[in-house]
């Protein structure tokens, strides 16, 4: 008990705490435009027609900034360091969220929600890579759950400022919070496993076509992002679209989507901080990951086909949803073990982008759906694709729990 006390206290170091409200500013900017998609489009005169269209097409360009930005930063950060990362993105996304309160048509709207994409890309890989290079690897689990259950409620947050003040105000408050942030990184110290092997010679660091030049990394790569899949499926269709469901459902009031997301990140927050210490009781990062998965398909097919009829039982069922998909502190926790420190920040960086990333191809998929086969059957088509791919990927991945990190890949 006396060594373990002291083991703990790690996971209140300055860069968990750090880690954790970068992803609490984070998740505030990147859930903002899902919150205030429908008032911030009527305001800008779209009809209600039109408000389906052009909120899909500028989420699917703030989802490309962060496809794109992935790649950059996880190149940066495994080049440049972790904490250049996190210094880098924060600019870049807060001043995109501040530019945002000034938008006065679509064109400038998909533009600046796609800078912040590329900004919000970095914050998480970078952080869960500098907490699990530096805390001991029996608390990695609890340290990346801590990051991302306290991050998390940052769509709780954003949902409120928007109901407290407009739409416009709540963009400028994420600005000035990502600027306060800023301060708080001043005294974070640089990962010492990077430390380490930023001097060794013939070692190739950040070379994002690494995984795409050995069968076996590649295949561990694509499993990685195959497991992420069903977290952006609840996220990207069945909440940001809930009050299409809603009135497929025959449910008569009004369903709010951003109180939709706000439910779901609710629970996603408690998931993640239950996966960690899942993953810590069971020493596995695939069974806790499966467990949740399993809770997520089953809250998913009662979402679509167990008859709610209520607006408050929709809201129930994505804080079901929401809560299963808490494995995602997990998910990108594997992503960062996968690899070596030369091409760790990389992969986590790029893996929960690609993932969000396939949000594209979610919901394009799901609108030519829609109007062949019902929306609810539209979603379940899609969800099916997911999650077939995400079991699949959980199952035959290898297990990292007990896996040492100071290592690198080889090219």
């Amino acid at each position: 008990m006396q060594t373990e006390k002291p083991a703990l206290r790690a996971l209140f170091s300055a860069p968990v705490i750090v880690a954790a409200l970068g992803y609490f500013v984070d998740i505030y900017d990147l859930l903002l435009f899902g919150i205030v998609r429908i008032p911030s489009l009527r305001d800008l005169g779209l009809s209600e027609a039109a408000i389906s269209g052009e909120g899909a097409s500028i989420l699917n360009w703030q989802m490309t900034g962060l496809l794109l930005g992935g790649i950059l930063w996880g190149v940066l950060g495994d080049r440049k360091g972790r904490l250049s990362v996190l210094f880098g993105s924060i600019i870049t996304y807060s001043l995109a969220n501040f530019a945002c309160g000034f938008v006065q048509d679509i064109p400038q709207y998909k533009i600046l929600r796609f800078i912040a994409g590329v900004g919000l890309a970095g914050e998480l890989g970078a952080g869960i890579t500098l907490v699990s290079e530096s805390l001991p690897k029996h608390l990695r689990a609890l340290g990346a759950s801590l990051v991302a259950g306290v991050g998390l409620l940052g769509a709780v947050a954003a949902y409120f400022t928007v109901e407290l003040f407009s739409w416009r105000n709540a963009y400028f408050a994420g600005g000035a919070l990502g600027a306060m942030l800023l301060l708080l990184r001043i005294g974070v110290f640089e990962s010492g496993l990077y430390v380490n092997m930023k001097d060794m010679t013939g070692v190739r660091k950040g070379s994002f076509l690494s995984f795409f030049t050995r069968k076996d990394r590649l295949v561990r790569y694509l499993k990685c992002i195959g497991i992420g899949l069903p977290t952006w499926y609840v996220i990207g269709i069945l909440s940001t679209f809930s009050n299409e469901f809603g009135k497929a459902l025959g449910i008569v009031e009004e369903v709010k989507p951003g109180l939709a997301v706000m439910w779901c990140y609710v629970g996603l927050a408690g998931g993640d901080l239950l996966s960690g210490y899942i993953s810590y009781r069971m020493q596995s990062r695939r069974k806790a990951v499966m467990l949740l998965m399993g809770f997520t398909f089953a809250g998913s097919v009662i979402f679509l086909y167990a008859g709610i009829n209520t607006a408050a039982m929709l809201y129930f069922a994505t804080l079901w949803l929401g809560f299963g998909i808490g494995y995602w502190a997990m998910f990108v926790t594997i992503g960062a073990e996968q690899f070596g420190t030369n091409i760790r920040a990389t992969a986590a960086t790029t893996i929960p982008n690609m993932v969000r990333g396939t949000v594209v191809a979610m919901t394009l998929s799901y609108g030519f759906l829609k109007p062949l086969v019902h929306e609810v059957n539209a979603a379940a088509i899609v969800g099916a694709v997911c999650f077939a791919i995400g079991f699949y990927s959980i199952f035959t991945i290898d297990e990292t729990h007990h896996r040492d990190l100071d290592f690198v890949e080889e090219h």
